[in-house]
């Protein structure tokens, strides 16, 4: 089959033709007929993620049609359309058993710790605990929008950032999974406040829904925190970090009104991975400080319903749709400082 490539970290991109997977007993063969492109893959490919191993096929935000289930599976069979987290929960030890399927210790993660998903199929693993029926009406396309960003930003809000109608959400970085929050929390009643530093993707954001937006071209963090302030009337009740960097991580702890929430969704990998956050701030104000990490399949249903309601409309961030061909050429996009804003969908078959 047809799948991107690299045997080198930062390596070249490329097209090949690789093995067909191997359906695991407790798993699912899937073919993938649409899949997210998301920063995550651009770690990936950089070498920021210890868990991938050379040769590797990125990619973890998909939907399709499952062509085989292994002997263990019981809920699936072929020809049924599905999508799934980007975490792949065991679903028998006790974070698990607890509902807590996205931070389960012994998670696989497809483009990470196994080839992913910018290929013609893809192997899934525990496809009972993992798989999710998308709604009958739902493209494929749609679908792949969901993909890590958008399910992440729902969980991120909904219970982390426990938004209620007329707070005030500051959102930090309006690349996918910004502008996810900002269709969320709008969507939700809340009044947003996007930060970037691309007037495009500022254009998206107030698409999107933002009240308000800030360009924070050449804004130190404290600048950033001074101007939020002026424009919510005392600091954001939630603010997330969709960016992941150290910068954006302390701008926004420093953009809370006190007792507020900061959601760390973006990921903070090599150099950024030890942000010096303001924890003296965090004290006196008493703020309080979360990390989102995607969410679960049994969590899907309520998203999947606003989806269907229209309340939700992930399939307006998706922003172009490409062949598998220049699937390389949206991945190489993120290494950019500025790059198209929304969401790009790979169509491999």
């Amino acid at each position: 089959m047809r799948a991107v490539r690299f045997d080198r970290f930062g390596g070249p991109l490329e097209v090949a033709l690789v093995p067909e997977p191997e359906c695991p007993d407790d798993g699912a063969v899937v073919r993938v007929e649409a899949t997210g492109v998301c920063r995550s893959d651009w770690h990936a490919w950089q070498g920021h993620d210890p868990d991938v191993t050379l040769p590797h096929v990125p990619g973890h935000e998909m939907a399709g049609t499952v062509l085989q289930v292994g002997t263990d599976v019981r809920r699936w069979r072929p020809g049924d359309r599905v999508t799934v987290p980007f975490v792949q929960a065991c679903g028998t030890c006790g974070t698990c058993r607890a509902g807590e399927h996205q931070v389960c210790p012994a998670q696989t993660q497809p483009g990470f710790t196994h080839d992913g998903t910018f290929a013609e199929k893809v192997a899934l693993h525990h496809a009972d605990v993992n798989l999710v029926a998308l709604p009958e009406a739902m493209t494929a396309v749609t679908a792949a929008a969901l993909g890590c960003r958008f399910a992440t930003a729902y969980r991120a809000l909904m219970a982390h950032g426990r938004v209620l109608a007329g707070e005030w959400v500051v959102v930090h970085g309006c690349g996918g999974l910004g502008l996810s929050l900002v269709m969320i929390a709008a969507a939700g009643g809340a009044n947003v406040l996007a930060i970037d530093v691309s007037p495009a993707a500022l254009t998206a954001a107030r698409d999107a829904g933002a009240t308000q937006v800030l360009d924070a071209t050449g804004m130190t963090p404290e600048v950033v925190g001074t101007h939020v302030a002026d424009l919510t009337d005392g600091g954001g009740h939630v603010s997330v970090d969709a960016c992941g960097s150290a910068a954006t991580a302390v701008a926004s702890v420093l953009s809370l009104r006190r007792r507020g929430r900061h959601v760390q969704a973006g990921l903070l990998l090599g150099t950024h991975a030890h942000a010096p956050l303001p924890m003296g701030r965090v004290i006196a104000w008493e703020l309080q400080l979360f990390g989102s990490h995607g969410m679960a399949a049994h969590d899907y249903p309520p998203m999947l319903g606003q989806v269907t309601a229209g309340v939700l409309r992930p399939e307006k961030l998706v922003t172009r749709t490409v062949p598998l061909e220049l699937a390389p050429a949206a991945l190489e996009a993120f290494g950019r400082a500025v790059g198209t804003p929304g969401i790009t969908v790979i169509t491999p078959t």
